[in-house]
């Protein structure tokens, strides 16, 4: 299933993250649990942080990376299914 493309994302207060070498750590203190995002997926959690919308961040890594619009898409769409799935954030 298609997100909207200008779905925002709430971002959890419970987490805290922490660049360890080129991944970003991310701590779930409400669920004490630990998770890795690779050098992309910390791109776009940096971008949801700044409260762009999916479709704005598909826009702004289609300009950083050499890659097909539908698999940018939906590797977005992916990993913020799956924040929201470990609660790590809410669309709003």
């Amino acid at each position: 299933m298609a997100m909207k493309l200008d779905a925002t994302l709430k971002l959890s207060p419970d987490v805290l993250t922490q660049v360890v070498g080129e991944e970003l750590v991310i701590l779930d203190l409400s669920g004490e649990a630990y998770f890795g995002l690779d050098p992309v997926g910390a791109r776009i959690w940096q971008l949801l942080e700044q409260g762009l919308s999916i479709g704005n961040i598909v826009t702004v890594l289609l300009d950083e990376y050499d890659v097909a619009e539908e698999q940018l898409r939906n590797d977005v769409e992916k990993l913020v299914g799956d924040l929201v799935e470990h609660k790590l954030a809410s669309i709003d």
